[in-house]
């Protein structure tokens, strides 16, 4: 499994990355990395037509757990995917910026 550490994927956002997060709705409201879209873990299956099979896809959870799970599953789907460890809790103490709401 690839994996990237959060300096690693704010580069990335600079360049236009495609980022998922993975976590439940609200979680995903309460803070965020800027940008991340929001597919739960449990409709991801469901939802993979959503995601452009020719992006890379960032998979962000809260630890980096439930996002290398979900990295598996889109890997095992044909899909370029990449796990954030450390996930938005590691964002937040970094002190980046977050989306709330």
């Amino acid at each position: 499994m690839r994996q990237i550490d959060i300096d690693q994927l704010a580069a990335a956002i600079d360049g236009g990355a495609v980022v998922v997060d993975v976590r439940e709705p609200g979680e995903y409201a309460a803070s965020r990395v800027p940008g991340a879209r929001n597919i739960p873990m449990g409709h991801l299956p469901s939802r993979l037509g959503e995601l452009d099979p020719s992006r890379p896809v960032h998979v962000v959870c809260a630890s980096g757990n439930r996002s290398a799970a979900m990295t598996d599953l889109l890997t095992a789907q044909g899909l370029e995917a990449v796990n954030v460890t450390g996930g938005t809790t590691a964002w937040i103490r970094s002190g980046r910026p977050v989306e709330r709401g």
